[in-house]
């Protein structure tokens, strides 16, 4: 291969692998680990199925699938025709096509080979590359742009790559999540045709980001396609690049190098924790093994809504606070929070039904409680139809975000005013000390509409009498409590 030309060329079209490492050894720095020739068999054996791989930092896995791997797919036996390359911002993406370019310029070897690879100035340029020979071309874009209807001749993109399109700022909220997920299904994807072939590269962020979804859909046959994960140590603590790194010292030198203990465990060892900057920690969680003695000052449900049943949708939640008056601190309230919240998918006619059931059930053990109910679009029909049946309701308009909204919360939590029970809530509480990092948030939502509906609403309090206003206006005292 080395001498002859025509047999170089000839076993370099045919396989990305030994393609890669006669045209890219000059970025071949260490021998090449087993999970990065896997990488490439895996884009050079199927040209049609998708492909998303999660690596550890400085894996190579942009250089392999970014740099290397769009020029081979145009020149190699796969001959795509249009190429798409999206990155999170406009100037990454003009980075990777540069890093494309220089390879196509520069490279000699490749040139001498694979060449000559015609240029037309009008068309090389910051986002662009027209291979004329081959009647083929590279775009690049960000995510913010629009990727409709784009066409090269009678070709519509048939490899779509997506490289670091989240970061850590981008899967903060869910609503930013939505936006990329909803941008890949609705713009990204409808973009391509029949055969099109979709590859993702990236890292694991958060446990809601695209590629967790993503992981999740093929697990759930919504997508096809292999998801495949390479952190720097596999299950058995072996490092899987051993010619970079030889020794255990050498892995724990990188480890220091680093320092700061999240980045290692979310870039090195794919493992999602949250930042620091959390909202609750765990450590001023309060709980109690028996409630207090008497009737509850007050009984508030928080509930936040999903309606459909489907697999990947939210759930529904309702989280269920008593509130006490303890003696010596009845201008504090306390909230101790029941076990078993509700957390199920429920339909619109199962919900309503829940809420009626649990109405009755409290009205006879205690006395009838208030829901807390974000009252925003279809939501509204809830709060009304149970005014209908005589529940007493709290429509809460947001005004804030999730995370606002729970952060309010945060310092009756640490003050040991909201009290959780020692066993039965242990998923509020995993939504609560790692909000942001939890695929779902529902539990935590409703915990915050019930603790937020007794600071925005308290029980009133008339010398020795406790007053509430019924849904028709009148008001009520004395042994009712709401």
């Amino acid at each position: 291969m080395k001498k002859d030309k025509k047999v170089r060329t000839g076993i370099t079209k045919c396989s990305f692998l030994y393609f890669f490492h006669f045209y890219y050894a000059h970025y071949v720095k260490y021998k090449t680990a087993d999970f990065q020739k896997e990488i490439m068999r895996e884009l050079e054996n199927n040209d049609q199925d998708n492909f998303y791989v999660v690596a550890f930092r400085g894996s190579g896995k942009s250089t392999i699938v970014t740099t290397a791997y769009p020029i081979w797919a145009i020149l190699g036996q796969q001959q795509k025709k249009f190429i798409t390359i999206y990155c999170q911002t406009q100037t990454q993406a003009k980075l990777h096509l540069t890093n494309i370019r220089r390879e196509l310029e520069d490279n000699v070897l490749l040139k001498n080979d694979l060449g000559p690879f015609k240029e037309q100035n009008e068309e090389w340029g910051a986002t662009t590359l027209v291979f004329a020979n081959h009647n083929a071309r590279i775009v690049v874009a960000s995510t913010e742009q629009s990727v409709r209807g784009m066409r090269h001749l009678e070709n519509r993109p048939d490899l779509i790559i997506c490289d670091d399109i989240e970061d850590l700022a981008s899967t903060k909220t869910r609503e930013s999540r939505n936006k990329t997920y909803q941008w890949l299904r609705g713009d990204v994807i409808p973009s391509g045709d029949k055969g099109t072939r979709l590859i993702i590269v990236g890292n694991l962020l958060h446990e809601d980001s695209l590629l967790m979804r993503i992981e999740e859909d093929v697990e759930n046959k919504l997508a096809n396609g292999k998801f495949a994960r390479y952190p720097l140590l596999d299950d058995e603590n072996v490092c899987i690049w051993p010619g970079k790194y030889r020794t255990d010292e050498d892995v724990e030198a990188e480890h220091l190098k680093i320092g700061n203990e999240i980045s290692w465990q979310r870039e090195y060892l794919l493992n999602i924790v949250p930042d620091d900057d959390k909202v609750i920690h765990r450590d001023w969680i309060q709980y109690y093994d028996v409630l207090p003695n008497g009737n509850p000052r007050s009984i508030r449900v928080g509930v936040d809504l999903a309606i459909s049943q489907k697999m990947t949708a939210d759930y529904t939640a309702m989280v269920t606070g008593l509130v006490y008056d303890l003696p010596g601190k009845e201008n504090n309230p306390h909230i101790y929070i029941l076990p078993n919240p509700d957390n199920e998918r429920l339909t619109f006619p199962d919900t309503f039904e829940r809420c009626v059931y649990l109405n009755s059930f409290y009205t006879k053990k205690w006395s009838r409680p208030m829901f807390a109910i974000e009252s925003v679009a279809y939501q509204q029909a809830l709060p009304q139809q149970l005014e209908t049946r005589g529940i007493q309701v709290a429509a809460i308009r947001p005004t804030q975000d999730k995370r606002s909204r729970l952060a309010l919360t945060s310092h009756l939590i640490k003050s040991g005013q909201v009290m959780f029970p020692i066993k039965g809530c242990e998923k509020l509480i995993s939504q609560l000390v790692n909000f942001g990092v939890e695929k779902h948030d529902d539990l935590a939502d409703a915990f915050s509409y019930t603790v937020l509906s007794v600071i925005d609403n308290p029980p009133q309090t008339v010398g020795l009498f406790w007053f509430s206003k019924d849904p028709d206006g009148s008001t009520r005292s004395g042994g009712e409590f709401f």
